[in-house]
């Protein structure tokens, strides 16, 4: 296979228009290579060439490298000058970044064309949380923010995250519309820029600290507690908000404490991954520890560790900590008719908990850009992939640091009465059900597999479930049993299928035998569920 003149010509008018002498040597050489037979720099060619990257669950994500497939500075400038375009009138953006490979220049880069654009733009002082810039654009009222952050993608990753007026993700048909406005900016290279915008002092970060550290409602502060920020920039904003609401027995993983966009520890940064919790809880156990809490790179997700009664540590499951935490946050607040919010993948659980304490609730399709937008009176929120709100009138998307602060709050108010969260998960089953939730998950190089699997699903569903086809509003098909759910998904944010799973189990007698039947139940339900998915290469 040689190089066709289309794609050759598609290279060049890209490379012309590039504004990174960097990236334009690298594509020239990419080319070079395609253009004497290099079958790998022509497969590379084509994939970089293939974009532009679009708009998903979360913005844009991809890898860092040159070409319109890709995260890069060219990128970066077309979108934002897009997005200028979009947002018609003219006022405050926030501009903020994490610590991963072309942050810091495609955050500059952001910055000075909203500058030469005529917006006010505030450049958050160096790498910090993704929820610090989601506070600061609803707290002041700003037009839109702008986050340069992966969140937990591998470490060849960046993306493009953008909030919009009161601090919410963007939903359709707003991300249809600025691809249309950055299908439109002419070239990069030609996109106006300025220096003229504003570098914030690192006190900016105090207001949030103060809001986060005001959540607890608990007075008991005995907690000890093992944190990592798994390579990301949460760390040192995380100590600083449990110091400041009053849990100062905090220990922080030292290989994983220092932000590295290399994330040399882990496989992958995401807490929910196998193994990448493996240094915190040994931590957790070798310190004598009541609570460990992971977060993922940008800091907008949470994720706990519990010592089991045998004395062992583990990582709860996201449905485990959004349920406990849903449930403080309903006996505590003061809003009249509150809302707590889930996603249809997540565990039916909190349902039964807000109906047992008069609260309302409400499912939305997966993405915090549609639970945020669940309701009036919303003060809760999670999904089962470690997000949760439990602070939506202050940040109104997933915040790991406010979650960290409530759950250090329930495990020492626990701790106080001689329980545990383990304890907590316990009495929640006894009263509603052992609801035992599990995960699926299969990952691809090749895309059009994920696609063919959901057609094959759909056209023949199997045997001894009720079907239900979520098509046009989503992508997603929902099979249920009697005591059992299962939803079918392609993953938002990476090349995988996933399959939520979910038994529940009534407490008729004591609760090991109930709970001993939903995990032979789950079991079988995996080992179907499996089989569905599996498939001829």
């Amino acid at each position: 296979m040689s190089l066709s003149p289309a794609l050759r010509d598609a290279a060049f008018r890209w490379i012309a228009d590039d504004p990174s002498p960097e990236d334009r040597t690298a594509l020239q050489n990419l080319v070079a290579s395609a253009m004497v037979g290099d079958a790998a720099a022509l497969e590379e060619l084509a994939d970089r060439m293939s974009g532009p990257l679009t708009f998903g669950t979360a913005g844009l994500r991809g890898p860092v490298r040159a070409g319109p497939n890709g995260m890069n500075r060219a990128v970066v400038v077309r979108t934002t000058a897009g997005l200028a375009a979009w947002l018609r009138s003219r006022g405050t953006v926030f501009v903020g970044r994490d610590a991963r490979h072309g942050s810091e220049e495609f955050c500059a880069a952001a910055a000075s064309v909203l500058a030469a654009a005529g917006f006010d733009v505030r450049v958050l002082p160096g790498p910090l949380p993704t929820p610090v810039l989601a506070y600061l654009v609803r707290r002041n009222d700003a037009l839109a923010g702008v986050q340069i952050t992966a969140s937990h993608n591998p470490p060849a990753d960046n993306g493009y995250k953008l909030y919009l007026d009161g601090g919410g993700q963007i939903v359709p048909p707003a991300d249809r519309e600025i691809e249309a406005a950055i299908a439109a900016v002419p070239s990069a290279v030609s996109v106006p820029t300025s220096d003229s915008y504003t570098t914030l002092p690192d006190s900016v970060v105090e207001e949030y600290l103060d809001r986060v550290a005001s959540l607890p409602t608990g007075t008991s502060r005995d907690l000890r507690v093992v944190l990592t920020p798994m390579h990301g920039v949460g760390g040192a904003t995380a100590v600083a908000a449990l110091q400041r609401a009053g849990f100062t027995d905090v220990r922080v993983v030292r290989e994983q404490a220092v932000p590295d966009a290399e994330f040399p520890t882990v496989a992958f940064p995401n807490p929910e991954e196998p193994g990448a919790a493996d240094l915190l809880l040994e931590l957790a156990a070798s310190s004598g520890a009541d609570l460990a809490i992971a977060l993922d790179p940008d800091a907008d997700r949470c994720a706990l560790g519990v010592r089991e009664r045998d004395g062992s540590w583990r990582m709860l499951r996201g449905d485990e900590t959004g349920v406990l935490l849903g449930s403080l946050v309903l006996s505590t607040t003061t809003q009249p008719d509150p809302l707590v919010a889930t996603t249809i993948v997540s565990s039916s659980l909190l349902k039964s908990v807000a109906d047992k304490a008069g609260a309302r609730y409400a499912e939305t399709l997966t993405g915090f850009k549609w639970l945020v937008r669940a309701g009036e009176g919303l003060v809760f929120a999670y999904e089962e992939a470690l997000g949760l709100c439990v602070d939506p009138a202050a940040v109104n998307d997933k915040d790991g640091i406010s979650a960290a602060v409530l759950a250090c709050d329930l495990a020492a108010g626990l701790k106080s009465s001689g329980r545990t969260l383990l304890d907590a998960l316990d009495q929640l089953a006894v009263e509603h059900g052992v609801h035992l939730t599990d995960q699926v998950s299969l990952r691809f190089d090749d895309l059009s597999r994920i696609g063919a699997l959901m057609s094959r699903l759909r056209a023949n569903p199997p045997e001894g479930f009720s079907f239900e086809d979520l098509l046009p509003e989503a992508d997603v098909v929902r099979l249920r049993a009697d005591g059992v759910r299962v939803i079918v998904r392609p993953s938002g944010t990476e090349p995988k299928l996933k399959a939520y799973l979910e038994v529940v189990e009534p407490v008729a007698d004591d609760l090991a035998p109930a709970r001993s039947r939903a995990q032979a139940r789950l079991a079988e339900l995996r080992a179907v569920v499996s089989g569905l998915l599996t498939t001829p290469e």
